[in-house]
């Protein structure tokens, strides 16, 4: 299987709804009965950001989420499948390429390289279900910025503690003005955070002076 590890990438509850089709409700349930914790979890889950999940967080939810709405899968037996792999993996829904027959799951096992049922042990021939480059491909649309917020700031509850944030991403207008005030040039900033563009680093200048000058 393709390696995910090198994949770099934080997304926020709303980002996996939208990536996967599963509701927040279902997140925070399968976060709060152990079924499925993010990644990046706080010890406070009812402070804001205290769910982030990675980029293999999103494949395997994405998996889970294929399973139980295309294949029937129910969520008991997806928790005996997550017991079961357990000795395989301790990320069994991105590592594992997995299969489904009969509203069952199933694997090739290492030991045969044969595909059998991961609970019933039953041996089958059966087409992989693979996410990654799906999952990869939505998710760099999702982070894609909309032409009308080149250049613009704007704020969101529960973004960034409600500073005021470059439009589209999540990088704060003080973060850049401190590049800015420490000298650093446009260019640099830039390879700092490559979602930005120089006609946001101008703003973000301008800004800063328009604040000094009041």
């Amino acid at each position: 299987m393709e390696d995910i590890e090198n994949v770099v990438r934080a997304f926020s509850a709303e980002h996996v709804v939208r990536l996967t089709g599963l509701t927040n409700a279902q997140l925070g349930y399968w976060d709060k009965t152990g079924f499925f914790k993010p990644q990046y979890a706080g010890d406070n889950r009812r402070s804001s950001y205290s769910r982030v999940y990675s980029f293999k967080d999103v494949v395997g939810l994405r998996t889970l989420s294929i399973m139980k709405s295309q294949h029937g899968v129910s969520l008991p037996h997806l928790r005996d499948v997550a017991r079961d792999l357990s000795s395989y993996s301790k990320t069994p829904w991105s590592d594992i390429q997995l299969k489904v027959w009969n509203r069952k799951v199933h694997f090739d096992e290492p030991e045969t390289g044969k595909t059998r049922g991961v609970v019933d042990r039953q041996y089958l021939l059966l087409p992989i279900i693979s996410v990654i480059q799906d999952v990869r491909r939505d998710a760099e649309r999702l982070m894609q910025r909309e032409p009308s917020q080149i250049g613009k700031f704007e704020k969101h509850r529960n973004v960034a503690h409600n500073a005021l944030v470059i439009a589209g991403t999540r990088v704060p207008v003080s973060t850049i003005l401190a590049f800015v005030e420490e000298g650093y040039s446009i260019a640099e900033i830039l390879r700092e955070y490559p979602s930005l563009t120089g006609v946001d680093i101008e703003a973000v200048i301008q800004y800063g002076k328009a604040g000094l000058a009041a």
